[in-house]
């Protein structure tokens, strides 16, 4: 299957391209990038540019890249207008599978966004943030950088996050706290009433893990569990 990008579209020559991938008018796709199948990239799209930091060589980087490090972008993501994926500097920067970015939304250099991760508009992610599948940064949230967004968490639009979301939280605010937990994404993942009571306990480092929990999702909360939080 053929990608379709638009004439008014910049894709650099070492830019690596899946199939089955839409490039719209003025979209920029540089440096050492690598994007995988199925991808929708509207208008206005950076991706690759240099990193944000201070005395980083800026090159012309469409026509040339620069330096050891990659953007990797998998399969099946949209990424609206005006958003922007930088380069990464002293790892790659890295989008999963079925990552939505609304319109505006800024991933700085080194971030990782696991699958099904939802970016709102005008979000900024500061460098080396890490967020885990199924998480949801609302509108115009702001998230400090190394900072990790814990799988199925939900932020509060406007938020300003300055140390670690944990998993299925509500976490809302200036500096943001977390409020309760994410019930609704728990149920979507298959846990009943009974394990939603003995997960929230958990959540808030009360209890244990239940037993009851559904397998994938007991293997993704101890793999949150276990993180390294040198990063």
């Amino acid at each position: 299957m053929a990608n379709d990008i638009h004439p008014t579209a910049i894709v650099g020559d070492d830019v690596e391209l899946g199939d089955g991938n839409v490039v719209g008018p003025y979209a920029v796709i540089s440096g050492r990038t690598v994007i995988g199948d199925g991808n929708w990239i509207g208008p206005h799209v950076a991706i690759g540019m240099p990193p944000e930091v201070y005395n980083y060589a800026h090159t012309a980087v469409w026509n040339k890249p620069e330096g050891e490090r990659f953007v990797r972008i998998g399969n099946g993501n949209v990424l609206h207008e005006f958003s922007n994926v930088q380069s990464g500097w002293a790892t790659d920067t890295v989008i999963g599978n079925d990552c939505f970015l609304m319109t505006q939304a800024h991933v700085a250099h080194d971030c990782v966004l696991d699958n099904r991760v939802t970016v709102s508009s005008g979000v900024t992610l500061g460098g080396h943030t890490h967020i885990w599948s199924m998480a949801n940064v609302g509108m115009s949230s702001v998230v400090h950088q190394r900072a990790q967004i814990g799988p199925g968490a939900m932020i509060g639009m406007g938020s300003a996050v300055r140390k670690d979301a944990p998993a299925f939280s509500i976490t809302v605010g200036n500096p943001a706290r977390t409020t309760g937990i994410n019930v609704v994404g728990l149920e979507r993942n298959g846990c009943d009433a009974a394990t939603i009571e003995a997960m929230t306990d958990f959540l808030l480092g009360r209890g244990e893990l239940p037993a009851s929990a559904p397998e994938a999702l007991r293997e993704l909360l101890t793999a949150w569990t276990d993180r390294s939080t040198d990063h």
